[in-house]
């Protein structure tokens, strides 16, 4: 190889740098540890003990102290292979003056008991975010303080472009 070939193949200064943030950036990620807890088994659920578990995986997200929630059962529903029970976690920032929030988010959370599968085995857990259809699972996806953040500063938004009218 001569010289000039290797040259070729040797990134220009300013896109080994972006290459450098990007390793940088990607070994971060990889850091940041999904936080899960253990879930029940079909056969020591209860609609209470959901929404225990649901709490409790509430308190592995990195979310700020100034966030408040509460959550709530809403309903069963039964399919051919399985039982579905829904939950909702609503929040909210109540400040001083202004201790009922302007604007809610919701966090839907479906448990799914499998009617195929025996029943000491784990329940499996879904969230969606209400302005979402995407479907995530708790182990595979670390829950973001920034996509309530994003709910609400939209729902601010359109309320106030709709009292502006």
């Amino acid at each position: 190889m001569d010289k000039k070939e290797d040259k070729d193949h040797t990134p220009p200064d300013n896109e080994r740098s972006s290459t450098e943030d990007c390793l940088k950036k990607k070994e971060k990620e990889a850091k940041r540890v999904i936080k899960t807890i253990q879930w029940t088994t079909g056969n020591n659920f209860t609609v209470e003990r959901g929404r225990q578990q649901i709490e409790e995986l509430i308190s592995t997200w990195d979310i700020h102290e100034s966030w408040l929630h509460h959550s709530e059962f809403l309903e069963e529903e039964e399919l051919k292979d399985s039982k579905r029970y829904h939950y909702r976690a609503c929040w909210g920032i109540p400040t001083r003056r202004k201790p009922i929030p302007r604007a809610t988010a919701s966090v839907y959370f479906v448990i799914v008991i499998s009617k195929l599968k025996p029943d000491t085995s784990p329940v499996e857990v879904f969230f969606r975010l209400e302005s979402s259809r995407l479907i995530r699972r708790p182990e595979e996806c670390q829950f973001r303080e920034k996509w309530l953040q994003d709910i609400i500063q939209n729902k601010i938004i359109l309320i106030e472009r709709l009292s502006s009218q």
